[in-house]
């Protein structure tokens, strides 16, 4: 007698039919017209435009102008390209150790701007939830990470409390760029 299934086969196939049922089936796309609710429109923002859209700030002329300052400074002269550029910044929004970050401005609750001497257009953001302090646990909590609007050498930050509502917290924000 011919074996047309093997064993290997059933358990793919049963693993496939498992993940799949447990990530609720398969999704369809859906319209609809009816505001979201604000959990899932990502950071809080107010006005219209991009801003709105992403949660931040409106970036102001003196702001454009600081952050373009600081890219014509350039960068260190120990500066390595591929290096990791850092900053630690405070819950009143304070720049307290760095390096290539020049300056860190606080606009709302958890709400953040980092600016740094060089630009990162093509680099990658990670941040923590970190204490300012030389011991101690950091507060719990959450971050999140994005490019800053129309900056192209500023990093936007945004922290919560563990509920998910918008908190000062300290940071700790590293910036890798190619």
């Amino acid at each position: 007698m011919a074996k047309f299934i093997s064993r290997r086969a059933v358990a793919v196939t049963f693993g496939a039919l498992v993940l799949t049922l447990a990530g609720g089936g398969i999704a369809a796309a859906q319209t609809t017209t009816a505001a979201r609710p604000a959990a899932q429109t990502g950071q809080p923002g107010v006005g219209s435009g991009a801003a709105a859209r992403s949660g931040q700030p409106p970036v102001t002329p003196a702001r454009a102008a600081a952050a373009k300052a600081a890219l014509k400074k350039g960068v260190s002269p120990s500066f390595i390209n591929g290096a990791t550029s850092f900053g630690v910044v405070s819950s009143a929004g304070t720049l307290l150790r760095s390096r290539d970050a020049v300056s860190a401005t606080k606009f709302g609750a958890g709400q953040y701007e980092v600016i740094f001497n060089r630009s990162l257009t093509r680099a990658a953001y990670v941040a923590t939830v970190g204490t300012t302090q030389d011991c101690c646990i950091p507060p719990a909590g959450e971050i999140s990470v994005a490019p800053r609007l129309s900056t192209p050498n500023g990093v936007f930050v945004q922290t919560y409390d563990s509920a998910g509502n918008p908190a000062d917290l300290p940071f700790h924000l590293a910036v890798f760029t190619p």
